[in-house]
């Protein structure tokens, strides 16, 4: 969201039948919403398109490598998609942004916490909408995992959460949109593509710029066109072009939870903290 102040303001459709390969950590039961470092986890790899998904990433994306200083309205890319409230079994309406993360499991996503803890009623994601469509279907969270950094005091250097999101049958999300892998500890200089869905538009926008450090703890990106909504947008690097997929350092969260201006984004940096999240969820998912 931006704060509430400001970024934060169906039916599923056939699966994809790409075999999954990386599936060994066990699924515990209970949720887990703590910052203990579990024992095991891969080396996080970005999961390749199966089939014709490619040709159709390589459309979504049509931005090149020069920075630019105001986000622009473009079609979406598969594994970033809208965060929608749900009444009914209906859609509401999109309120924050997430992108699909790469894990073992292939069923996480990567949003702000401010976005969802607090949320009430289930909260549905929607990758690569755009224009009311939902041409990846349509997703819901049944866990969120935050630090408890986050939980007890509102931290701004944890203003993460990783979402577990299913559908029926058994395709996990990651086998339909692809995957950002997830970058822990890289420099804060990095030139970095941003996507946001801001409230009541119908479809995201994207800048690309340079990241700078605003403290030792969290990064800043200066690009106009992000208000409230754009929330949970990830801080790109190393996109590919062909396929739309690269590595995410951040998100629009933390301080001024993302930002008091649409024209200056913030995040927190991933470091340690965040990787024992993940490790949480992918645990725990």
């Amino acid at each position: 969201m931006r704060p509430e102040i400001r970024k934060a303001g169906g039916s599923p459709g056939p699966a994809s039948g790409r075999p999954r390969w990386f599936r060994w950590l066990a699924k515990p039961s209970a949720r887990l919403v703590s910052t203990s470092v579990l024992a095991a986890v891969a080396i996080i790899f970005a999961t390749p398109a199966s089939g014709g998904m490619a040709s159709r990433f390589a459309n979504a994306v049509g931005f090149g490598p020069s920075p630019s200083q105001n986000g622009a309205p473009f079609g979406g890319t598969p594994a970033v998609g809208a965060l929608f409230t749900t009444s009914n079994g209906h859609l509401g309406t999109h309120f924050c942004t997430a992108s699909v993360v790469n894990s073992p499991h292939g069923n996480l996503v990567l949003t702000a916490a401010h976005c969802v803890v607090g949320t009430q009623g289930t909260i549905a994601f929607v990758p690569g909408y755009a224009n009311g469509q939902a041409p990846y279907q349509i997703w819901y969270v049944s866990r969120i995992f935050t630090d408890q950094a986050w939980n007890n005091s509102a931290s701004v250097d944890d203003d993460v959460a990783f979402l577990e999101v299913s559908q029926n049958g058994a395709t996990p999300i990651e086998d339909v949109t692809g995957a950002e892998q997830l970058g822990i500890g890289l420099p804060p200089v990095e030139l970095t593509r941003v996507i946001g869905y801001p409230n009541g538009a119908p479809e995201p926008v994207v800048c690309q710029n340079w990241t700078k450090a605003f403290s030792l703890t969290q990064l800043e990106f200066d690009c106009g066109g992000y208000p409230d909504g754009t929330s949970g947008g990830p801080f790109l690097i190393r996109v590919d072009q062909a396929t739309g997929q690269g590595t995410v350092i951040g998100l629009i969260g933390g301080y001024q939870q993302g930002g008091d201006s649409p024209s200056v984004s913030y995040s927190a940096m991933f470091g340690s903290n965040v990787r024992a999240l993940y490790q949480t969820a992918v645990a725990g998912s």
